[in-house]
């Protein structure tokens, strides 16, 4: 039987594009909807194969098409038949999917409710590979001024300035703060040294004026709120 190497040889109802217009992009497969982005194949193979060739590379960062969002330019440009311009595609759709997240977990932001500011930050700290500790700043009525990264690496209590973290929220006239930083592992469970920080930055706070309110910590699709647990 004759491989079929173009999306034109295929059944018209096995096409992507007529799939989508037929019966909408929901009813697509994750390698359809590459397969749509891409346009185009390489020589011997269709969109749709090259598509089922870069989901099966990313499903070894991570399982499901997520696993995209782990890989660079230069590990996608390793697919033959994926040059620098589909894989700055396919990074973009990955950064695109996370704003989008972001901007939708955005309008249900409160910050009296952690599941709230968990969803906040999920796609944009789930996937690091490293441990990021964010500073959300608040003014009197929880408003959010701003937010500032305090560290890059592990999160560690002998590495963590009180003093830097107190500093920015001093410049930006905060009076509520909350932490919120993710363990690469997937388990939001607090370490030993979670526990330390969050109580020198809650001493450091009250001297300061400054109410620690939660310290959020993320995991894969999982949070943990010292709030929640009332260890705050």
């Amino acid at each position: 039987m004759k491989q079929k190497n173009t999306i034109k040889e295929l059944p018209a109802q096995d096409r992507p594009y007529e799939k989508c217009l037929d019966l909408g992009p929901e009813h697509l497969t994750d390698s359809e909807l590459l397969a749509v982005i891409l346009r185009t194949g390489r020589r011997g193979s269709s969109s749709l194969e090259l598509s089922y060739e870069i989901l099966q590379l990313a499903q070894t960062r991570e399982a499901g098409i997520s696993g995209l969002y782990h890989l660079s330019v230069q590990e996608l440009m390793r697919i033959p038949g994926v040059g620098k311009v589909k894989a700055i595609q396919l990074k973009c759709i990955g950064e695109l999917s996370r704003r989008m997240a972001r901007q939708k977990a955005r309008e249900r932001l409160s910050f009296n409710d952690p599941a709230t500011i968990a969803a906040y930050h999920m796609e944009g700290l789930r996937h690091l590979e490293q441990e990021v500790l964010l500073c959300m700043m608040l003014d009197t009525k929880n408003h959010l001024l701003g937010e500032k990264q305090m560290s890059l690496g592990t999160v560690n209590a002998s590495l963590i300035s009180p003093r830097e973290l107190f500093l920015e929220a001093l410049r930006f006239q905060a009076v509520n703060i909350i932490l919120v930083h993710n363990h690469p592992s997937g388990d939001p469970t607090p370490s030993r040294e979670d526990v330390l920080i969050t109580e020198r930055v809650r001493q450091g706070g009250e001297l300061l004026g400054i109410r620690l309110l939660d310290h959020i910590i993320i995991g894969e699709h999982a949070y943990m709120s010292f709030r929640e647990k009332e260890s705050l």
